[in-house]
């Protein structure tokens, strides 16, 4: 059962109407967590780039102008929050955006942001 907030004043907004939807605090954890994430500049980069396509380390590391072991790095965490899917191919591991929920929502974040409008994905 959720805890009742008791407001100590009324003025007659709806931020009470809101509190009763408000979601349980794991919610607004996974939530902060998704956004840590976004909040180094070289996993956006990665993630704009494999929003829009999908690619090996070598060449995502050339494409963020970074060595391979360290977005192998970031292709790990972001792997590992569900962010990214990849399949191999010989020796070569390919990389991109998947097919998630919370992967679309950040693909769809991460198009308004840069203004983009790319239809393909979802």
């Amino acid at each position: 059962m959720k805890k009742q907030i008791q407001l100590p004043h009324n003025h007659g907004k709806t931020t009470d109407l809101f509190l009763e939807t408000m979601p349980e605090q794991e919610t607004f954890d996974r939530i902060a967590g998704t956004f840590d994430l976004l909040s180094d500049p070289t996993r956006v980069k990665i993630l704009w780039l494999l929003c829009h396509t999908e690619d090996c380390v070598a060449n995502i590391a050339a494409s963020v102008e970074m060595s391979s072991p360290a977005v192998s790095h970031h292709l790990r965490v972001l792997k590992q929050a569900g962010l990214l899917a990849h399949r191999k191919s010989g020796k070569e591991a390919y990389y991109t955006l998947a097919d998630t929920d919370e992967a679309r929502q950040i693909h769809h974040i991460v198009d308004i942001t840069f203004n983009l409008n790319c239809k393909e994905r979802y």
